[in-house]
């Protein structure tokens, strides 16, 4: 195994357990209720427990297990494409930037094979406009893990 590839594991793996020790913090330390709303730094930063059964914002989100299991798929394939496409073209930063991207992803296809739903707990407001999303840690892993790669990542000529 190549030093890059042990740099994407490293970091997937270290991804995957920050996020899954947030939500069990969430949902077994803190109890938090579906719904609940917990000002922290308002109006900023709030934690909003939702159990997400879509992809971001709740879109496609019916709660149907063929949903469920469609979006498993996706996810899946999606992190499958991800590593085939950039299997020769890795280096330390693209390493890092794919393994938050494959851990994060991980974390959410956990939740929704586990507990059919994606645990969502962080909520950013504004003074006059209370967001009515929330996000996890895992989306911030693949969100960041996103824009390394745009910015870092091989450029197609």
């Amino acid at each position: 195994m190549s030093k890059n590839v042990q740099i994407l594991t490293i970091v997937a793996l270290i991804a995957f357990g920050i996020d899954q020790a947030s939500k069990f913090y969430v949902t077994h330390y803190l109890k938090l209720a579906e719904g609940s709303f917990i000002p922290v730094i308002p109006p900023f930063y709030n934690m909003q427990y939702l159990k997400n059964h879509g992809i971001n914002f709740g879109l496609f989100g019916q709660g149907s297990e063929f949903s469920r299991w469609a979006l498993v798929a996706i996810a899946i394939l999606m992190v499958g494409a991800v590593l085939y496409w950039l299997r020769d073209k890795l280096n330390a930063r693209i390493a890092i930037c794919v393994g938050l991207l494959v851990g994060g992803a991980l974390g959410n296809i956990f939740d929704r094979i586990v507990f059919g739903s994606v645990v969502d707990f962080i909520n950013n407001s504004w003074y006059t406009f209370r967001n009515p999303f929330s996000y996890n840690i895992a989306d911030i892993w693949i969100f960041v893990g996103l824009i390394g790669l745009l910015i870092w990542g091989p450029k197609e000529e």
